[in-house]
């Protein structure tokens, strides 16, 4: 029998057992008192709810928010095609919506990122889901004269999402550790490739389903509610540096500016997040652009038709979602497995697995606009294998960064790199992509050809940026025992963190 803080008896529990209350404190298991009274039915359903606020659900609660994050975002990508028609706007203008939406979203990262260190995280989750989901379902109905209002409402989602995505690894980081910590990591950023390949055909296949591209807007917005929901009820709230065991050393907390100070000096932090800014980088370019301009290369190849119709055909998009959601599996696992090796063979894997995967994947997505134009079939091959390999370090760079940070830190110093990355990546790689395009379609006769071969030039531009993510890579891999072995000294001293 175990007692729950009003006072009554909660079923089915052992006498060593321990409740965890709605506050979030433990309340000891205790032996049977005369004086206490049956738990009465409300008391009993709340009793159920906090049994079942397990780390491995939280995990999966948080890894499923994550992928309606995702799946969200890229559902304008799904049916980019039929935006770009119906609003009338060129290659820039469309490429805008994706520059305003991370604009706005790497500019709310580190306001969230100092509120998750010091306020009650999941509350924070759980606003933010709900925000972006009902500006997404208005959007949905702004009217083709209001193309500005349209963007703006991308922003608007941009902000609700920054909420998530700075705050719940930490959460994850809190509730386990070491290689169980690195596992749930790579299930929860599993859900970048697979959320974004959901988008893609969520998108594609809702507008079919309703002949009206609109309705791909109305879908990821109800369950996301419902994720929202989920973390309010079963997601707990943990101490922070309590899976580390530092939940009892953590008696005074930094200001913001000495935790940004102290970042800055953390040469590993810094160049892991210079790495994660290539990546977002290219990312970011494919996730707006190869669709259409693969979509562009049938046309050139006489096997399919340029779009005049209202509805546009969608299956270059939901084939690229499908490879994303296969190769982000694959690319998650891989790295999860890869790392565990070879941290048995050397202590700088993590570092040396993101290096070695991103220099192989700028190869293969060079080789994409080199077969584009004589065959679709090895350009998928090409973007499967140069996706499986960039996949491979999103949970490898978010496990550098719980080795070299303080737990007290961990939601700054998510929100910075997210800042980063996006500032330096995809908050300007959509857009840049389409002006280099546009520019090169102006300065030639316009053509079928001419349109494909422009915007493939343009995004040639990705696979060196890729080399450079992982130049930065090997530069972590020099400072990364240096780093850790100071965030362990720190996080073991009884004296406040610096």
């Amino acid at each position: 029998m175990c007692v729950e803080s009003d006072g009554c008896e909660i079923e089915g529990c052992s006498s060593s057992d321990e409740v965890r209350t709605l506050s979030g404190s433990m309340s000891p298991g205790l032996k049977s008192n005369p004086d206490l009274h049956p738990c009465k039915p409300g008391q009993k359903f709340r009793a159920a709810l906090l049994r079942c606020r397990s780390p491995a659900a939280a995990a999966g609660i948080l890894s499923f928010g994550n992928v309606l994050n995702y799946m969200d975002r890229y559902t304008v990508a799904g049916v980019l095609l039929d935006i770009q028609r119906h609003y009338e706007v060129s290659d820039s203008g469309i490429g805008l919506l994706q520059t305003v939406f991370i604009c706005s979203f790497m500019v709310a990262a580190p306001i969230f990122g100092y509120l998750g260190d010091r306020f009650n995280r999941k509350v924070i989750l759980s606003c933010g889901i709900f925000f972006w989901s009902i500006v997404t379902l208005l959007s949905s109905f702004i009217s083709k004269e209001y193309y500005w209002l349209f963007v703006l409402s991308r922003g608007l989602v941009g902000i609700g999402e920054s909420s998530y995505s700075s705050i719940s690894p930490t959460i994850i980081g809190d509730l386990f550790t070491n290689n169980s910590r690195t596992m749930m990591l790579s299930v929860f950023y599993l859900a970048i490739p697979l959320g974004s390949g959901l988008g893609y055909i969520l998108g594609a296949s809702a507008k079919v389903a309703a002949g009206d591209w609109h309705w791909a807007l109305r879908v990821s917005p109800l369950l996301g509610i419902t994720a929202g929901t989920l973390i309010l009820l079963f997601v707990p709230e943990p101490k922070r540096g309590s899976a580390d065991q530092m939940g009892g050393r953590i008696k005074t907390r930094t200001s913001w500016v000495c935790d940004m100070k102290a970042l800055a000096k953390n040469r590993s932090y810094v160049f892991s997040s210079l790495a994660s800014a290539a990546v977002s980088f290219a990312t970011g370019a494919f996730g707006m652009w190869i669709p259409l301009y693969l979509a562009r290369a049938q046309v050139v190849q006489k096997t399919a038709e340029a779009c005049t119709k209202e509805i546009c055909n969608s299956t270059d998009s939901m084939i690229f979602g499908a490879i994303t959601c296969v190769t982000g599996l694959l690319g998650v696992l891989i790295g999860a497995v890869t790392t565990r090796l070879c941290r048995q063979k050397t202590e700088r894997a993590d570092p040396l697995v993101c290096a070695v995967s991103m220099l192989g994947s700028a190869i293969f997505i060079c080789l994409i606009f080199v077969v584009a134009k004589k065959s679709i079939v090895g350009a998928y091959v090409c973007i499967f294998i140069g996706e499986t390999l960039l996949f491979l370090n999103w949970a490898i760079t978010a496990d550098i960064l719980m080795f070299v940070v303080i737990p007290t830190r961990r939601a700054t110093a998510v929100a910075f790199q997210s800042f980063t990355s996006h500032l330096l990546g995809d908050a300007g790689s959509p857009y840049l992509i389409g002006l280099i395009s546009d520019a090169l379609q102006q300065s030639y006769a316009t053509s079928a050809l001419w349109r494909f071969l422009s915007l493939g030039y343009a995004l040639m531009l990705c696979p060196f940026i890729i080399v450079l993510g992982g130049m930065f890579f090997l530069a972590t891999a020099l400072f990364f025992l240096d780093d850790r072995e100071k965030a362990e000294k720190q996080g073991h001293s009884s004296r406040p963190w610096p």
